[in-house]
């Protein structure tokens, strides 16, 4: 009984170490456990039914799976075939793959499970119709664009990670001003999708670390929201 136990925790532990490795070593692992993080707390936030979390929780639990066996292969390629070889790219270029379609099914998911909380939420937002400019709405753009700056110049000897992306940051204060003015939650979604497109592309060019790109993101939205709630209080 005890042998077995013991042999039951050296299994644990050494999953945990793969766990641990990829999340130190693949770019790719640490922003799918970021994403699933905002996720689930999304879930949380909207209050969504047990059948919907099983959804997500399926959809997030596959793309790290998938990942881990990319990696998994990768590393076994490398070893057996360190030199190139084409055999060893259809390897490495299936497994990539299997992540690719894995990240497409969550991404249905996730449109599937969040349209009609998200729809709820920006019907109830626009109840109280504003009517801005479009030189208001330039000058938001700008608003955020200062933003960005004076924190990247306050900031700029204290690290990287606190440098927010401006890319990023325009793409979704623009998405924001999108859906603040729709009323159609398809064309906010679709906005929304844009933005974080942009941000994906950021990421996978390696311009700027995953933390600047969401911290620009976060500014965009919240620059945007914080203004037009300033401009209906006037």
């Amino acid at each position: 009984m005890t042998d077995g136990f013991r042999k039951w925790r050296r299994s644990f532990r050494y999953a945990y170490e793969g766990i641990k490795y990829a999340l130190d070593t693949q770019r790719n692992m640490k922003f799918h456990f970021c994403v699933a993080f905002l996720v689930l707390l999304s879930a949380l936030f909207f209050q969504l039914p047990k059948t919907d979390i099983l959804f997500i929780l399926l959809a997030v639990t596959l793309m790290i799976v998938t990942e881990l066996i990319n990696t998994a292969i990768e590393k076994t390629v490398d070893l057996a075939m360190p030199d190139r070889h084409p055999l060893a790219k259809i390897a490495k270029d299936v497994a990539a793959a299997s992540v690719l379609v894995s990240a497409g099914f969550a991404v249905i998911v996730g449109m599937v499970v969040f349209y009609e909380p998200i729809d709820r939420l920006l019907r109830k937002s626009s109840t109280q119709e504003t009517q801005i400019s479009a030189g208001t709405t330039w000058v938001l753009l700008a608003l955020v664009i200062l933003t960005v700056i004076v924190i990247e110049t306050r900031f700029s000897d204290k690290g990287k990670l606190v440098r927010p992306s401006l890319l990023t940051a325009i793409a979704f204060a623009i998405a924001t001003v999108i859906a603040i003015f729709v009323s159609q939650t398809i064309v906010a979604l679709l906005a929304y999708t844009m933005a974080a497109l942009i941000f994906i592309m950021l990421y996978d060019k390696k311009t700027r670390p995953f933390p600047a790109l969401f911290l620009g993101a976060l500014i965009g939205v919240v620059v945007t929201i914080l203004a037009f709630s300033c401009l209906n209080m006037l």
